[in-house]
């Protein structure tokens, strides 16, 4: 820039043209607080199915006599049900509802087996003897149903949940069917059915434990339905 004073002339250095961000400061939003929570509840809650399930088949394999029934139930109530419950929290936690259904059933089923195991043992419910076969009956027709509507429900999911939850129809079913028709045979099958469904369980651990440790996973198989 130039000005003229009488005769001299005084030249002043250029001003710096200033760009957008400096002619119009703008306020950037802070970024979201980033959630305490991580990880995946899998990793949790399917060895605490795994072990519950695994115990509960023997039971039901005859591999304990009848008067020892109960012998599975502190793996049950301790490990399934309070581990199940966990999963169950944490998954909704982290907006993963679908999980959270399946965690949160199974601790309703283990828990309520828990329940009902030791409910009956001590007599606090106060059922007579001659309706403990109904009140048995009761149980698994609940269960059945829901675990029924819940086995529908996983169609969209990799069929490998939908396997899973097959095999825990199929057993209660045989259950039913065996404590109905007083039946031994009936009874042990359900309790083959339990170990298959162990056995998805174990795979979907594994599943889980590659891809969470760098691996490429396991494949779980496609939706029964798709779209």
């Amino acid at each position: 820039m130039t000005t003229s004073t009488g005769s001299a002339t005084v030249s002043s250095p250029p001003q710096p043209l200033l760009n957008e961000s400096e002619a119009l400061p703008v306020s950037l939003p802070a970024p979201p607080p980033l959630s305490p929570l991580r990880g995946n509840p899998a990793v949790f809650g399917l060895p605490t199915v795994i072990a519950g399930a695994f115990g509960l088949g023997l039971v039901d394999t005859g591999w304990l006599p009848p008067a020892a029934a109960g012998a599975a139930l502190p793996i049950i109530l301790t490990s399934a049900a309070v581990g199940l419950l966990v999963a169950a929290i944490w998954a909704a936690a982290l907006g993963q509802n679908p999980l959270a259904s399946l965690f949160a059933v199974f601790f309703g089923f283990y828990g309520s087996y828990a329940a009902f195991g030791l409910g009956l043992g001590h007599n606090w419910y106060n059922i007579p003897a001659t309706q403990i076969t109904r009140t048995t009956e009761l149980w698994l027709i609940s269960w059945l149903v829901t675990l029924v509507l819940v086995t529908v429900a996983t169609l969209r999911l990799p069929s490998s949940f939908t396997l899973l939850l097959g095999f825990a129809d199929g057993a209660l079913l045989l259950l039913l069917l065996g404590t109905i028709n007083t039946s031994t045979a009936l009874t042990h099958a359900g309790g083959y059915l339990v170990f298959g469904f162990t056995a998805v369980a174990a795979y979907l651990y594994l599943a889980v434990m590659s891809a969470e440790t760098g691996g490429k996973g396991l494949p779980l198989g496609k939706p029964v339905i798709s779209g």
